[in-house]
C-alpha cells in the first residue's frame, strides 16, 4: 500500500534503530538520562531557546504550553482550524481551564487585526486572552508555512501576550521558506516540534522556551502522566532525526506538488493552486470522500479526511517517486469512478 494518510506512519530508519539499541540511558524521572538530556539540548540550540523538554506527543507539548502560559478563566486566541482548536479533543478547556477565541485562518496565518480585536475586547467586558497560538506549518491549510514578516506582525498585534508555536512540522517550514527554525522561534515564547512525523522518529516531541517555563512544563508533564524513565531509547532516534532528516524534507515537498497537480488536473477548484504547494500536505475537496477513499484503497493507496468534504494526502520518507506515480494513477482512475 502507498500510505498517504499521514507522515506519522513513517518507520524509523536503520540509523535510528542502531542508535536506539546502543543508547546510553538513565532514569529521566530523576533527570538522569543522558540521551534525553542531549536531545533536549540539541533541540533547544536548534530553535534558539534556553531549555527544552522531551514529551511523548505533540498534543501533550501543546497542552503543556497552554497549561503553563494560559490562565484559567481566560482565552487562547488561535485559528479556528488549528490543531489545538480542532484536533485535540477540547484539551484547552479540559487541561488548562481556558476557552478558545477562534479567528479565521483559511490561508494558514492569522490576521493581525483579528488578534488586536481579541486583545482589546477585554476592555469591553469580554473574556481576557492570556495566550496566543500559531501553527507552522498549518496542516488544514495544506501545510502552509508562515512567512517571517507575517509572524512578526501577529506578534506585534499580540502586545504582551505570550505566544506558543505549534511547530509540529516546523522544519518543513524551514526547508520550504529558507527561514531558520530559530528565526521563527525568536518571535514566540514557546515552540514545539514533532520528531515522529516527517523526521521519522518512532515517538516523541520536544517543547522549548524560557528555562522557568520549561521547568513548569516539566512539573505539569508529571501531573499529566508524561514522565518517562529510560526514555533515552527513543530519544536516541530523535537525535538522529534532528541530525539527518531535515534537509531531505524537500523531497517530500516536491512529491506533494506532483499530487496537487494531479488533483488539479481532475478538478481545478478542488485543491489550492499546485504552483503554491510548498510542503508535504495536500488538502482537497471531493463530494464523496468516503467513496473516493474506498476506491483509492482498492487501488493500493491510503488517504484520509480532516473535515467534512475535505481529504488529505501527506508525503513522507517512506513514499518514493514510484509510490507517487502509483498514487497519481490511482487518483486519475478513482476520482469519478463510482
Amino acid at each position: 500500500m502507498v500510505d498517504l494518510r499521514s507522515d506519522t506512519v513513517t518507520m524509523p530508519t536503520d540509523d535510528m534503530r542502531r542508535a536506539m539499541a546502543a543508547a546510553e540511558v538513565g532514569d529521566d524521572g530523576y533527570g538522569e538520562d543522558p540521551t534525553v538530556r542531549a536531545l533536549e539540548e540539541a533541540y533547544a540550540i536548534r530553535v534558539g531557546k534556553p531549555a527544552a523538554l522531551f514529551v511523548p506527543s505533540g498534543t501533550m507539548a501543546n497542552q503543556l504550553a497552554l497549561r503553563v502560559l494560559g490562565v484559567p478563566g481566560s482565552t487562547v486566541v488561535a485559528g479556528r482550524r488549528q490543531h489545538v482548536v480542532a484536533y485535540e479533543h477540547g484539551g484547552a478547556a479540559y487541561n488548562a481551564g481556558i476557552q478558545v477565541h477562534a479567528v479565521p485562518d483559511d490561508m494558514g496565518t492569522l490576521d493581525p487585526a483579528d488578534v488586536t480585536w481579541a486583545v482589546e475586547a477585554a476592555r469591553h467586558h469580554q473574556p481576557r486572552p492570556s495566550v496566543l497560538c500559531v501553527e507552522n506549518t498549518h496542516m488544514a491549510a495544506g501545510g502552509a508555512p508562515w512567512e517571517l514578516d507575517e509572524l512578526r506582525a501577529v506578534r506585534a498585534a499580540a502586545q504582551a501576550l505570550p505566544i506558543h508555536m505549534d511547530g509540529a512540522r516546523l522544519f518543513n517550514a524551514e526547508v520550504a521558506t529558507g527561514t531558520p527554525a530559530a528565526d521563527y522561534a525568536a518571535e514566540v515564547t514557546t515552540v514545539m516540534t514533532c520528531l515522529s512525523k516527517g523526521l521519522c522518529a518512532p515517538v516523541g516531541s520536544v517543547l522549548a522556551g524560557p528555562a522557568d517555563v520549561i521547568d513548569a512544563a516539566r512539573a505539569e508533564r508529571f501531573r499529566m502522566g508524561g514522565a518517562m524513565r529510560q526514555a533515552g531509547v527513543v530519544a536516541a532516534a530523535g537525535l538522529v532525526a534532528l541530525g539527518t532528516m531535515v534537509e531531505r524534507l524537500a523531497e517530500d515537498h516536491g512529491r506533494a506538488e506532483r499530487l496537487a497537480a494531479a488533483i488539479a488536473e481532475r478538478r481545478p477548484n478542488a485543491v489550492a493552486d499546485p504552483q503554491v504547494q510548498r510542503t508535504n500536505i495536500v488538502v482537497f475537496a471531493h463530494p464523496d470522500p468516503a467513496g473516493l477513499l474506498a476506491r483509492l484503497e482498492r487501488r493500493g493507496v491510503l488517504a484520509g479526511t480532516i473535515a467534512p468534504g475535505r481529504l488529505r494526502l501527506v508525503t513522507h520518507h517512506d513514499v518514493d517517486d514510484a509510490a507517487v506515480d502509483r498514487a497519481v494513477d490511482a487518483l486519475a482512475a478513482a476520482w469519478d469512478d463510482g
